[in-house]
């Protein structure tokens, strides 16, 4: 869990550590976070520990519960499907604008984020495939020139970090992931924004349904 090159501070340190092991799949849903172990591991103090998890409990990755400590936080199918409807409504409109300001450079970026995508699905990276991922889609989603709409965006995606490297396990799920991009593309392509649109609406509903079937199974 321990990377070479640590942020500048003990507390940036430690959330930079805890959010890549929720977000990898590392620590998943439900995993209680022992601090004194934590805290050995990474040779801090529990102070910036401490720090980090009320950062990572405000964003919903951690819950801290009476007499039983913090935890990774587990999602409800209800919320899961909550927070992707308005991730549905948000980043149409987000897609909508920055189609219109689409460049043949902004394009080329977003092609490079989906060839490191389908090169980490091939190898069965889940890290570096929901890295590519995600600067896959706020590559365009960045573009609608609305930094609030942008933060309120990211912060739906961060609160379900930790199922998407879960969604990213399977080999048909990777697979299915690479088609849904390259359908975005070659819509963006054509400039047919309510088609890209369309095929990211369905993108996000089969990672729902195929979520639903692993969490309520």
């Amino acid at each position: 869990m321990t990377h070479p090159r640590r942020p500048p501070t003990a507390q940036q340190f430690v959330l930079k550590e805890l959010r890549h092991a929720i977000t990898t799949g590392e620590l998943k849903p439900g995993t209680p976070i022992r601090q004194d172990a934590l805290a050995e591991r990474l040779d801090v103090s529990r102070v910036p520990l401490r720090e980090a998890l009320r950062v990572l409990e405000a964003e919903g990755l951690v819950v801290h519960e009476a007499h039983r400590g913090h935890r990774v936080a587990v999602l409800s199918m209800t919320d899961l499907r909550e927070i992707y409807r308005i991730r549905e409504i948000l980043e149409a409109e987000a897609v909508r604008e920055a189609a219109a300001r689409l460049t043949p450079e902004l394009l080329a970026t977003i092609e490079e984020a989906q060839r490191d995508v389908e090169r980490a699905g091939e190898a069965g990276d889940v890290t570096a495939m929901a890295e590519a991922n995600r600067r896959f889609h706020f590559t365009l989603l960045g573009a609608c020139g609305m930094p609030r709409l942008v933060r309120l965006i990211t912060t739906l995606w961060d609160a379900t970090d930790a199922y998407r490297a879960l969604y990213y396990g399977g080999t048909d799920n990777r697979e299915r992931v690479v088609h849904e991009h390259r359908a975005v593309l070659d819509a963006l392509r054509d400039g047919d924004t309510e088609s890209a649109i369309g095929h990211l609406d369905r993108h996000r509903a089969h990672a729902v349904d195929t979520l639903a079937e692993v969490l309520e199974g």
